[in-house]
């Protein structure tokens, strides 16, 4: 899928995204869904549990002002 095929089928929530596309600035362009959940907390525990190699997680809501990710 595409980045903004995840963030339309996927709408506020959490996203596991495996076998990642990313531009030449490492951008994010896509890469196949293998768990979603409204619960941040979930998308952890099951990236652990699966153990990806090449992997992204996304939010596709909206940021509060108050959050800062740290990559």
């Amino acid at each position: 899928m595409t980045i903004e095929e995840i963030y339309k089928s996927f709408p506020s929530e959490w996203v596991l995204i495996d076998e990642v596309q990313a531009d030449e600035h490492y951008q994010l362009l896509g890469g196949r869904v293998v768990f979603h959940s409204k619960n941040r907390n979930e998308v952890h525990n099951r990236t652990i549990e699966l153990k990806p190699k090449r992997f992204a997680v996304r939010y596709t809501g909206e940021t509060p002002e108050n959050v800062i990710f740290i990559l």
